[in-house]
């Protein structure tokens, strides 16, 4: 399978793009994580992985989005951002997230890439806006690679994802990809209404087929101003899905990428371990994209780093959570975070203004925290990049 998947990236892909992602992507992202572990031991936790959301509006309406896409546009402007990443590389940052809304829709998408060739970003995006013209940009800078949303096959995607022909327009941007030799992903929100089709080795051989060279799948999570529970995953779907991970990783040539449990098969959360936290459209320093609070912003005048190491409710978050469940503590237990907000006077970073009301309409359910239920990794590969470069950091010891 190794040997394929080698294969695959050495025939398919742009070899300058491959040497971009190995130096922007890989070693300095573990040297970033070997720097996060040294701060650890000083008690600072700044993110080796920042995730920015750079823009709110989206083509969009997916079912349970919690981003403010029918809200008037609120973008992070080209000069904040490349301020906010020159701070960070200081510190040994040098991958980033990109979210939005849709990330294609800033006006100056491509020039934060421009600006930050020494850098690497995954770009999570729904494909539509990824033209002839725009995958060849992509291919020139070689320091980014698109994530593409696919929630479903024709019918399920249109109903998902709330606008006709949504599958047909991705995929035409995947077209795009594979005609540059982009290294390629693709993401899933794994729910009720798309785990049967695309988390399926029928689902996986075809992304082979279409150019795709890496996978995401994510559990759906309950959130926002119009949550859809009926979508939400049961616990034994939730663990079916850890048991195709592990195995299609030893069968298929394709990488399939996961965040929430470590090499022994335990849950783990990114935000509650500090690798990872969240820069909203306006700016503001949240735990998580779908924990849309905080109390400092990266207009406030100090830097990214000192806001976040400082910051006594993102280290009240880590704390709680942690001890609360190896799980997502939203789905888990919504009221601590309830508690947290009303502890530190945390501000509503959305613009709806409604994310109290929200946490007060959820109610507890599973996450991916299941004891006695580990599915540990099979693939030596993935065993040790997990022990490595993204595992517990002691947040649960």
């Amino acid at each position: 399978m190794l040997f394929s998947l080698a294969k695959r990236a050495l025939t398919e892909i742009d070899p300058r793009l491959m040497w971009k992602f190995a130096i922007n992507c890989g070693l300095k992202g573990m040297r970033s994580v070997n720097m996060f572990e040294s701060r650890l031991k000083r008690g600072e936790v700044f993110p080796p992985f920042l995730f920015l959301s750079i823009i709110n509006s989206c083509q969009l309406r997916c079912q349970g989005c919690w981003v403010d896409v029918d809200m008037p546009r609120r973008m992070i402007s080209l000069d904040t951002i490349n301020r906010l990443i020159r701070s960070a590389k200081r510190y040994g940052n040098s991958f980033y997230g990109i979210l939005g809304g849709e990330p294609l829709l800033h006006p100056q998408f491509l020039q934060i890439l421009e600006s930050n060739r020494d850098c690497y970003f995954q770009v999570f995006t729904n494909g539509h806006l990824i033209t002839d013209s725009l995958a060849a940009d992509l291919r020139r800078i070689g320091n980014a690679t698109p994530l593409v949303s696919i929630e479903g096959g024709e019918l399920v995607s249109d109903q998902r994802r709330g606008r006709a022909h949504v599958l047909s327009r991705t995929l035409a941007g995947l077209a795009n990809c594979r005609r540059h030799r982009l290294i390629t992903g693709v993401a899933t929100s794994v729910c009720q209404s798309n785990i049967d089709e695309l988390v399926s080795e029928k689902w996986l051989t075809r992304l082979i087929d279409l150019g795709v060279h890496y996978v995401w799948y994510y559990t759906y999570r309950v959130i926002g101003p119009r949550p859809a529970p009926e979508l939400a995953l049961t616990p034994q779907q939730a663990l079916a899905m850890r048991r195709f991970i592990v195995e299609m990783r030893m069968k298929l040539p394709i990488g399939i990428v996961d965040a929430y449990w470590n090499d022994r098969g335990q849950a783990m959360c990114p935000m509650a371990t500090g690798i990872s936290h969240h820069i909203g459209p306006g700016g503001d320093i949240e735990p998580c994209p779908i924990i849309q609070f905080a109390v400092e912003n990266i207009g406030d005048g100090s830097s990214v780093y000192e806001a976040m190491i400082r910051s006594a409710f993102l280290a009240d978050f880590r704390r709680t959570a942690a001890r609360a469940t190896r799980g997502c503590i939203v789905l888990e237990r919504p009221e601590l975070v309830k508690e947290l907000v009303l502890r530190h006077a945390a501000r509503d970073s959305t613009q709806r203004q409604s994310g109290l009301v929200e946490l007060d309409r959820l109610q507890s359910r599973s996450s991916q925290h299941m004891p006695g239920n580990e599915v540990p990794e099979k693939s030596w590969l993935y065993r040790f990049a997990k022990k490595h470069w993204f595992f517990g950091f002691g947040a649960y010891a």
